[in-house]
């Protein structure tokens, strides 16, 4: 088998593995019962892997879909009908968002927030897998995990953590030449479920799984419930895309690669419309299952599709042998990936990196283990943004001087001129607009004024307002105005008709502008 094809094999299959109780666990906290869970994480895992735009990353059902499509359950009483007719509408808002180009935004999200919910998620994983390590239930949050630690202790299985502590040696210690041919995680998977069941340790596992294929389910909505399914739909869609696209990013941060934004939200967009036609849970990429493909050798598509197909074969009758599967040898694995998502590129340069940049980090860090992934990252984009234009307002200059009469005069030597210049130099944005009307007074006085916008590379609306709000003012006080602006921006505002910035006083030329200044002082002596 060759290598790739093999890795691809063996990151499928472990994945799957750790797939099955958590498609389990989220068709169950759904409503819809465990086999909309597998039916979710076999439909959506197969058409993302074929026609997504991320090769390595495993699909299915995740946390924040689940909670949504509880609630639409909820909000439509039940009817299945109708809650897969809000996953089918999520399915078509996504595939409109990757045919309108809008995945590319994902690109522009800074490496310090990427850094911060890379490490989350690692201590995430690592915090709710504790529980079943030691032989207790899993807990529903990273917090509960902390608060909950006296009861799980009470819970304490010494066999579950025998197989968990084990489980960890063989995937930290396990040779690399072992691992190339036989991923880690599934040499434990293998050695410690055979050690469980030929000992007969009583720890917690699987469990009972689904048998049987889906039947086929069609969705449908009344006058009276459209607008909640479209509300709805629009919400899964949006959460389905923002989540995929996060968990591209980490396997691009993994594997070196560059994910296709758009053709991913395409993939997963058709994947949640045909789950809706099965009943299947929606889903988007998972991050715990992609990072465990990825680390048990998958790098492409066929990793995905082994994935679905493991899960199938399950449903068709080989599901007494991952029934037996020990969750402490699951929580052994998934506490090893846990620890290799985290950034420890960024972790060792906490001390030596801009001081914003790490506190974006920290700040989307907390957010990703207290609150959730996706307000995590809403937030670090804010403030990126917000330091972004703090360090951006701090660099524009604003200054003002006075013209000398004679050519190659000082200022100094000649302030009676009648001239006074304004310098801006930088960015003129709603950030440091304000910097341009706290110089009003320092032209009081004068005859003629010259805005010097030549080395301004772009001018918004706030600034264009605060530049007609400082010449409105000089003109009531009899003061001739004259702005010079690059092309672009003479073009710009000569299309916005303002009235304050009427072609006349506008130029592109400083030295001919100033000249005319001088002209226009001589005229009105």
């Amino acid at each position: 088998m060759p290598g790739r094809l093999r890795g691809d094999f063996f990151g499928g299959l472990t994945a799957g593995i750790v797939a099955l109780p958590l498609a389990l666990a989220f068709g169950v906290a759904s409503g819809a019962g465990a086999a909309a869970g597998l039916y979710g994480a076999i439909v959506l895992g197969f058409i993302a892997a074929v026609l997504g735009g991320t090769r390595m990353q495993i699909s299915g059902p995740t946390g924040p879909m689940t909670v949504v499509f509880a609630s639409v359950l909820a909000v439509v009483g039940g009817d299945l009908g109708v809650a897969m007719a809000a996953v089918l509408v999520g399915g078509l808002v996504q595939i409109g968002l990757g045919v309108l180009r809008a995945g590319g935004l994902v690109r522009f999200i800074p490496y310090p927030v990427v850094s911060g919910f890379m490490s989350g998620i690692g201590v995430i994983i690592i915090l709710l897998q504790s529980a079943p390590l030691l032989g207790a239930p899993p807990l529903s949050s990273p917090l509960a995990a902390v608060l909950g630690m006296a009861g799980v202790l009470a819970q304490f299985n010494g066999q579950a953590l025998l197989l968990g502590f084990l489980t960890l040696v063989i995937v930290f210690r396990t040779p690399m030449a072992i691992s190339r041919v036989v991923p880690a995680p599934l040499v434990a998977l293998l050695a410690m479920t055979g050690l469980a069941a030929g000992a007969g340790f009583a720890a917690p596992v699987i469990g009972d799984i689904p048998r049987g294929l889906p039947a086929l389910v069609l969705p449908a909505f009344t006058l009276e419930t459209w607008t909640t399914v479209l509300l709805l739909g629009i919400t899964l869609g949006l959460l389905g895309s923002i989540d995929s696209l996060l968990t591209s990013l980490v396997a691009d941060s993994i594997t070196g690669t560059r994910h296709h934004s758009n053709r991913e939200l395409v993939g997963q967009g058709i994947g949640n419309m045909l789950c809706a036609f099965v009943g299947g849970l929606p889903g988007a990429g998972a991050t715990m299952r992609t990072v465990v493909n990825i680390k048990s050798g998958g790098r492409g598509r066929m990793s995905g599709v082994v994935h679905s197909l493991f899960l199938v074969a399950l449903l068709l009758g080989l599901g007494p042998l991952a029934e037996r599967i020990p969750l402490a040898v699951l929580a052994g694995i998934l506490i090893k990936v846990g620890v290799d998502i985290l950034d420890y590129r960024m972790l060792r340069l906490v001390r030596t990196a801009p001081r914003a940049d790490v506190a974006v980090m920290t700040a989307v860090f907390v957010l990703t283990v207290l609150v959730d992934l996706i307000v995590a990252v809403g937030a670090g984009v804010v403030l990126s943004m917000m330091l972004i234009i703090h360090q951006l307002a701090r660099q524009s200059r604003f200054r003002v001087r006075a013209l000398p009469r004679a050519a190659g005069a000082s200022a100094a030597a000649d302030l009676e001129s009648g001239i006074r210049v304004i310098e801006i130099d930088g960015a003129f944005f709603f950030g440091s607009a304000s910097q341009l009307l706290d110089r009003v007074d320092q032209v009081i006085g004068t005859r003629v004024a010259v805005f010097d916008c030549s080395r301004v590379p772009f001018m918004d609306l706030s600034a264009q307002f605060a530049l007609e709000e400082m010449i409105e003012r000089l003109n009531a006080l009899s003061i001739v105005v004259r702005v010079v602006v690059p092309p672009a921006i003479h073009a710009q505002l000569l299309s916005l008709r303002a009235p304050q910035l009427p072609v006349e006083i506008l130029r592109e030329d400083l030295g001919t502008t100033l000249a005319e200044a001088r002209k226009l002082v001589e005229l009105s002596v």
